[in-house]
């Protein structure tokens, strides 16, 4: 009886005190704040996520990160929090950030400042637990900024010129003769060029925030979420240039398959196979830890 007793005492210290309470007024007050002073910036952002394929994703990153957020609040009612005037500190630099790269049209440090000012936020109205604890959410916020244009036209060039050799190499192996020339290659029927938008960027971004997202919600395990993360850019690569050799299949058995329709759906088919081989990664590489822990468990009792 005295053990259920403190089982149900201890229930009831485990619950969030009824006088705490998430502060939305303050919550409210600060994001219309936000929203109205970086207003310009939002919106030249929210254009580019409709007119630029590559930031398609865009639109999904602050509704999965709120969503996040949202799942972690009994955390935040149970922690211990206070809040912490340093938060005024990260506010006044991404403010400050944000006026410096206005005047300089740097568009990427102007974006990010209003991500900064919400990682501010949160100290200021929850503490450093809640920084802490909303961690994961406010970095996916990261993703819905378009790189630097310097690091995206480099990594473009160079996806462009791996996936093309890529598709050499794979169509002469089959039996298809193929000239490349940069970029271009010159098959029998046409000249098929690989393009900004076949280099395979937009398939990168989009499955390095998939693969955080599927190892938040599948694995807890830090390492592997790591891990992951770390395969995504391979197999996105991997992937891209087997599109990209697809196309030059295609063109040879019908050259108006390498372009429209045919050529956009091959690139959401490409996508999928490679969302499916990252969990066919996870799943391996689980097996495998699996695996290796239950033959030292056996070792150590034999």
């Amino acid at each position: 009886m005295s053990s259920v007793a403190s089982t149900a005492h201890s229930a009831v210290i485990e619950r969030p005190s009824p006088d705490r309470k998430i502060p939305w007024l303050s919550i409210g007050w600060f994001t219309a704040l936000l929203i109205v002073c970086y207003a310009p910036t939002l919106w030249y952002l929210v254009d580019r996520w409709y007119n630029d394929e590559d930031m398609g994703h865009g639109f999904f990153v602050p509704v999965i990160a709120l969503y996040i957020a949202w799942l972690n609040k009994d955390r935040l009612l149970e922690a211990d929090l206070k809040p912490s005037y340093w938060g005024l500190g990260v506010l006044f630099f991404a403010a400050l950030q944000y006026y410096l790269a206005t005047l300089g049209a740097e568009l990427f440090l102007a974006r990010t400042a209003f991500i900064e000012s919400i990682i501010g936020v949160v100290p200021f109205l929850g503490g450093w637990k809640a920084l802490r604890i909303l961690a994961f959410p406010l970095f996916l916020l990261f993703f819905m900024v378009p790189i630097p244009a310097i690091i995206y036209n480099s990594a473009t060039l160079r996806l462009q010129m791996f996936a093309s050799s890529c598709a050499e190499w794979a169509l002469s192996l089959i039996g298809i003769p193929v000239f490349r020339e940069g970029n271009v290659l010159e098959l029998a029927s046409q000249k098929l060029s690989v393009v900004e938008a076949c280099s395979g960027i937009r398939s990168l971004l989009s499955l390095t925030f998939l693969s955080l997202v599927y190892s938040y919600f599948f694995d807890k395990r830090t390492w592997m979420r790591v891990a992951l993360f770390a395969a995504t850019i391979p197999i996105a690569i991997i992937a891209n240039a087997g599109r990209v050799t697809l196309t030059g299949i295609l063109s040879e058995i019908r050259p108006s398959l390498a372009h429209g329709f045919m050529h956009t759906m091959s690139g959401w088919v490409i996508f999928m196979i490679a969302l499916f081989i990252l969990i066919a990664v996870h799943q391996l590489i689980s097996r495998i830890y699996k695996a290796m822990h239950s033959e030292g468990g056996d070792a150590a009792t034999a």
